[in-house]
């Protein structure tokens, strides 16, 4: 659920309302700092952005007219829980000639199933219509073609 903003005027975020951004992990930006990184008290995830303040990113976006931007930083919240490996899988598959669009569809499936990223999912499948139309698909290994 995105949190709500006052007023447009919150941006940046970063330097208007620190109050409402977290990393990954939920820690506030006032943790991260130099000492703390020195102290080993911050990880690599400790650095992540956080859906949330992707999300707010979105409102900002949305509230100034940008809407496929701020779709971008929906899509982008999704894949916050994803871990790194599967966002590999999924920008591998995304390339041309790479999947049917029988993998593309159980791609999607898996997203939406196992991950909540059901606006990835919805990107993927049309991709999948996108390359079919264009002839990008990988041929079908389940397809018999005629000899010649």
């Amino acid at each position: 659920m995105e949190k709500k903003l006052i007023d447009i005027q919150d941006y940046p975020l970063a330097s208007k309302r620190k109050d409402l951004l977290t990393t990954f992990t939920g820690k506030s930006l006032a943790d991260i700092t130099l000492t703390a990184i020195m102290n080993g008290e911050i990880t690599d995830a400790d650095i992540r952005i956080s859906s949330d303040t992707l999300l707010l990113q979105a409102q900002i976006a949305e509230h100034t007219g940008r809407t496929c931007l701020a779709e971008n930083f929906r899509r982008a919240a999704e894949l916050c829980s994803l871990p790194d490996d599967k966002i590999l899988e999924i920008y591998k598959a995304l390339r041309p000639f790479r999947c049917t669009k029988k993998e593309l569809e159980a791609l999607a499936i898996e997203m939406e199933d196992h991950y909540q990223a059901v606006l990835n999912a919805k990107l993927v499948r049309e991709a999948a219509c996108a390359y079919q139309q264009r002839g990008w698909l990988k041929a079908d290994p389940q397809k018999h073609h005629p000899a010649f």
